[in-house]
């Protein structure tokens, strides 16, 4: 085993219903849209990886609210907004780490493999949750991959192919922990080993390829186990 790689959103702290869906709704009141995402839009919507592109299809099966030539500017401002919303949710406390994840980090960390946090969010908003919820300490040793750092959000692999070329490491010795259908289909693809903590929204789905699938980390996953998964090199 060479490294322990988290998804963010579900994986590290279930955000996407009491989060997310929260600051993008408060994002489209402060703009003057009469759009609103229900829990159960919200969930349909998430099939689709990334913030933008989300909004991008809600507006696109919806209607948009603004002329052709002002909907790049339209998307921009209102994901500006939703993140600086979503970084106050999360430095309030609000929304709490999963269970097993500090324990999980630490074990990675104390036995010296890199870990490391891949995610389709904004990168300001993945390294609020990463500093703000497992400390500074172990943030200082997290490397997080996010946002548009990557031309093609999951379920392309990209993100985990460019941690793994960055990080220098054999994509079939990492182990990746994701919550959806979308995130096992980017892990797989890059080759990685993938165990799945369903989350709110993703307990429906299907999670064939997953090596194994949890409610949270604390039901029986550890390094030793991750190890196994793995197999000798």
């Amino acid at each position: 085993m060479q490294a322990l790689i988290f998804d963010c959103d579900g994986v590290l702290v279930d955000t996407e219903r009491d989060g997310h869906r929260v600051a993008f709704n408060r994002s489209f009141v402060e703009t003057g849209l009469e759009t609103h995402w229900s829990v159960e839009r919200y969930g349909a919507l998430l099939t689709t990886g990334g913030g933008k592109e989300r909004m991008r299809r809600h507006f696109d099966e919806t209607g948009w609210p603004v002329a052709e030539a002002d909907r790049d500017t339209l998307i921009q401002t209102l994901h500006r907004r939703k993140t600086d919303i979503f970084m106050e949710l999360i430095e309030s406390g609000a929304l709490p780490l999963r269970p097993g994840v500090a324990r999980m980090v630490d074990a990675a960390q104390e036995a010296g493999l890199p870990v490391a946090v891949c995610s389709t969010s904004n990168e300001r908003a993945v390294e609020a949750v990463v500093r703000v919820l497992l400390g500074s300490e172990r943030a200082e040793r997290i490397r997080v991959f996010a946002g548009d750092i990557v031309p093609r959000k999951k379920p392309d692999p990209a993100i985990y192919t460019l941690a793994a070329e960055t990080l220098n490491l054999a994509p079939a010795r990492c182990m990746v922990v994701e919550d959806s259908a979308i995130g096992l289909t980017a892990a797989k693809a890059a080759g990685m080993h993938c165990i799945v903590t369903v989350s709110t929204y993703t307990g429906g789905e299907s999670f064939a390829q997953a090596d194994r699938v949890v409610v949270h980390l604390d039901e029986g996953v550890d390094l030793t186990l991750c190890r196994s998964i793995i197999g000798p090199s």
